[in-house]
């Protein structure tokens, strides 16, 4: 799942809604300063129990860090801020469509992600009460430190989709 809800926006991201409400050099300057180094290995491990942390290993944040830092990566990150703006406006656009479709789905949340808060979660499952919702004891890159857990529960979320398909459940 991904944020679709104003309350995974939390006070983290002021900065940003101040860029896409007023885009001046001085907000943009501002709703991008995390793009460095030492906040690329915070996304893995901020807020992470040391146990799940010590999973993670250190090529993971230093091979994002050096693809980023490549010519021209800055300016797409910058950009990509500044269109999730565009994202966040559909937000209504999309409550409508869940609330009409009731599309089965499963969410995969890590508890201590420093980017989304926990509040989405629960706007999720009010979206869609009979989603099939896992918090896992990990941060924002789950798949980092629960990948195989993840992976069986996907496999398996698609086979039941399929199998209530062809029996015609639209969801169970």
């Amino acid at each position: 799942m991904a944020n679709a809800h104003r309350t995974g926006l939390g006070p983290q991201w002021a900065a940003t809604e101040a860029f896409w409400t007023t885009p001046t050099p001085e907000n943009e300057a501002a709703a991008t300063a995390h793009l460095t180094f030492e906040v690329t290995l915070y996304q893995y491990v901020a807020g992470v129990p040391a146990e799940v942390a010590a999973r993670i290993p250190a090529e993971s944040w230093e091979e994002d860090w050096r693809v980023m830092y490549q010519p021209g990566r800055m300016d797409t990150q910058r950009a990509l801020i500044r269109d999730y703006g565009n994202h966040v406006a559909r937000f209504d656009t999309i409550a409508y469509y869940l609330a009409r479709w009731q599309p089965p789905a499963l969410l995969l949340w890590g508890r201590h992600d420093a980017f989304f808060d926990s509040a989405e979660v629960l706007s999720w499952i009010e979206a869609l009460p009979r989603m099939e919702a896992h918090i896992f004891d990990a941060g924002h890159f789950l798949l980092e430190t629960h990948a195989a857990e993840a992976a069986s529960l996907i496999v398996e979320f698609i086979r039941n989709t399929e199998s209530r398909a062809k029996r015609g459940d639209r969801q169970s």
